[in-house]
């Protein structure tokens, strides 16, 4: 590789670890190490060349990534003694020690996949948690600075040592004192002036930063992943629904054949529901909010500086993007992430309601469906022929584990007086369930995308009762033209046909008070009551009227 050596300068080391812990503009990189545009421009130019970095675009413009699929740069990296205080975003570990996890969502249903780690380990993990708090930090220093209650440089500084702090300097100094928002305050101080030690976390409380930068990841999380990767996932469904959206399936009702449908008008039902939540998601999770607003909430310490707190409240959590909770105590208050977290269960119970039906589907017995199953994959360790539906089942089972812990955000909601610190350890599981609910739409995503379906035994199931279905048709038509007792009169018809083995419709035919009955019949009716195929009322057609409007209204 014959421009290796021109990576190693000083500015591209200076570029690399940058990008180790965030995506940028190229002008941002040349403001952040003091350089011109046009010669980070050229550095990257290299960095491309040699498959170190990618550009992609980001709301209107152009950043710059880490490329991880390259082992360069963590050579680069490693060679140069930076990784080993770096856990960015964009620089997934090369090995995970999948051993030593203690968490099967690390170990076994996500720690394997390496593009669903690096979509989680931004905003879920800790090092992500210790990101964010300290843009909150650095948020609150720039509008300090902007109501002049100390100088800009004091702030540019703050901002500075905020991005040279990493999570292992955190930890470790928390270690020291036994406070976690102390500790990253320290390192933040340790890292500045004399002059700017008094303005790192001024007037804040730690729920300050840690609701604030809770808030900021979730709806981030969402936003860049989660959203995302549902909208990959109901686009499958579409697609789906619409390819199968003729295609004959018997409906169930309690375990039981009922009427016809079509499968897609099957799989359009969740589609739809998914699309519902998919919107209650977005807009629960951009509703998040974050405060400034001191250790009760009623601005104390911010008041001794600010005439009006609220508004510096507000100027700091603009700077974030977020709105400021309208009245807070130590904590935001509880219900706009229970709300949020609310809709994420709701969501994977409509995952989990898909996952068994399709499960069910593949019951020997009925074998309308099938997981792809790869060549060398293993279905039973005692019995050879078995191919288990484990896709389906493990996001029911995935389903059972998280759904109850939305008991647990609503005891949150109960904190005494001002707070107490009953949250304080439940609140960290919650990457759990948003992890876990990622997994699991990415997983059903991906088998959806593989589902075989056998349309033979779909038709040899239907066929099964297919004379019965007549039942709910006939004796409606039967009633809308006079007659007395109807549904009595097709119930007892469908035993006897039952009883004697002879179809429903040859005996009803047979049946010479009926004949006046069926001659007030017309043409579609008669038709569908000898050939109950075409009892599917508009399945089909409402199939394409939801997928359509879900395309539509989700931009797919």
């Amino acid at each position: 590789m014959k421009d290796l050596p021109n990576i190693f300068t000083k500015i591209n080391l200076q570029i690399l670890e940058l990008l180790s812990r965030e995506k940028l503009h190229i002008r941002e990189i040349a403001h952040r190490i003091k350089c011109s545009p046009a010669k980070v421009h050229a550095c990257i130019k290299v960095f491309k060349k040699n498959n170190v970095v990618r550009e992609i675009g980001e709301k209107n413009r152009k950043v710059i990534v880490l490329n991880i699929e390259n082992e360069l740069p963590r050579q680069i990296l490693q060679l140069i003694n930076i990784d080993k205080n770096i856990e960015g975003p964009y620089l997934v570990p090369e090995k995970i020690n999948l051993f030593d996890a203690i968490s099967p969502l690390d170990f076994r249903y996500y720690g394997r996949n390496k593009s669903i780690f690096a979509k989680l380990q931004p905003y879920l993990s800790e090092a992500a948690f210790t990101k964010y708090a300290l843009k909150v930090e650095s948020a609150l220093a720039k509008i300090l600075a902007k109501n002049q209650i100390c100088p800009k440089k004091i702030a540019d500084e703050i901002e500075k040592a905020c991005r040279q702090v990493t999570p292992e300097q955190v930890y470790a100094e928390e270690d020291r004192i036994r406070h976690n928002i102390r500790a990253l305050s320290n390192c933040i101080r340790n890292k500045v002036s004399e002059e700017a030690k008094p303005f790192v976390h001024f007037t804040a409380t730690s729920y300050d930063i840690i609701a604030t930068a809770d808030a900021l990841r979730y709806r981030d999380f969402t936003n860049n992943a989660l959203v995302p990767e549902l909208l990959k996932f109901e686009s499958t469904l579409i697609n789906f629904a619409l390819r199968e959206k003729i295609t004959i399936q018997i409906g169930r009702t309690h375990g039981q054949h009922a009427e016809p449908i079509t499968f897609g008008f099957a799989i359009a039902q969740y589609a739809s529901r998914l699309g519902h939540s998919i919107l209650k998601i977005r807009k629960t999770a951009n509703n998040l909010r974050g405060k400034m607003a001191g250790a009760v909430g009623a601005y104390n310490a911010s008041s001794l500086f600010f005439n009006e707190p609220v508004e510096f409240e507000k100027e700091v959590l603009n700077e974030l993007g977020l709105k400021a909770s309208p009245i807070s105590t130590q904590v935001v208050e509880a219900e706009f992430l229970v709300d949020y977290l609310n809709s994420i269960i709701s969501a994977f119970g409509i995952l989990a309601n898909l996952a068994d039906d399709m499960r069910h589907l593949q019951r020997n017995e009925i074998a309308e469906v099938g997981e792809f199953f790869e060549s060398k994959q293993v279905g039973s360790s005692t019995m050879p022929q078995k191919r288990n539906p484990i896709n389906f089942e493990n996001v029911k089972s995935m389903w059972k584990e998280f759904m109850p812990r939305m008991v647990t955000m609503y005891m949150d909601q109960v904190s005494e007086h001002q707070r107490d610190l009953t949250n304080s350890a439940s609140m960290r599981f919650i990457p759990e369930i948003l992890a876990g609910f990622y997994a699991s739409a990415a997983r059903l995503n991906r088998v959806m995308s593989e589902l075989a379906v056998d349309k033979s035994n779909m038709q040899k199931n239907f066929d099964m009762n297919k004379s019965m279905i007549i039942a709910e048709p006939l004796y409606i038509l039967l009633a809308a033209n006079g007659h007395p007792d109807a549904h009595e009169y097709v119930r007892e018809m469908t035993l006897k046909s039952q009883l004697i083995k002879i179809p429903l419709i040859s005996l009803v035919k047979k049946d010479k008070s009926i004949q006046p009955y069926f001659k007030k019949f017309s043409k579609k009716q008669l038709e569908i009551i000898n050939n109950p195929e075409k009892y599917i009322g508009i399945a089909a057609e409402k199939t394409e009227m939801v997928c359509g409007y879900w395309k539509k209204e989700l931009n797919l």
